[in-house]
Order: C-alpha cells, then structure tokens, then sequence
C-alpha cells in the first residue's frame, strides 16, 4: 500500500471516528467510558497521520 492510499485510509477512519464520536455525544444514554475510547482511537489515528506526514516531508 503506498504512503498516499495508507493516509487516505487513516483519514477516512478519522472522519468516521469523529461521525461517531458526534452520534455518542448527543445520545445521553452513551457511556462516558465509551466516548473516552473513541476520543483515544481518534487520537492515536491523528497521531499516526502527522507522523506519517512530517516523515515523507
């Protein structure tokens, strides 16, 4: 997989992490321990990227 497709991913799962994270927020009945692993998958993903990112550049 090149770098480009494998960013590509990282963000597509990003975008969807913060779709989720936004759908849990608004439901009171969601656990806060379950928005706090989103919240760390989402981090972790961004994380991946930027390290990505300043490596190719």
């Amino acid at each position: 997989m090149s770098i480009e497709a494998h960013l590509a991913t990282l963000e597509k799962k990003h975008f969807a992490l913060e779709e989720e994270l936004h759908e849990a927020m608004t439901r009171p009945s969601y656990e806060d321990e379950n928005i706090a692993e989103i919240k760390r998958r989402k981090l972790r993903i961004k994380d991946e990227i930027e390290r990505i990112r300043s490596s190719v550049n």
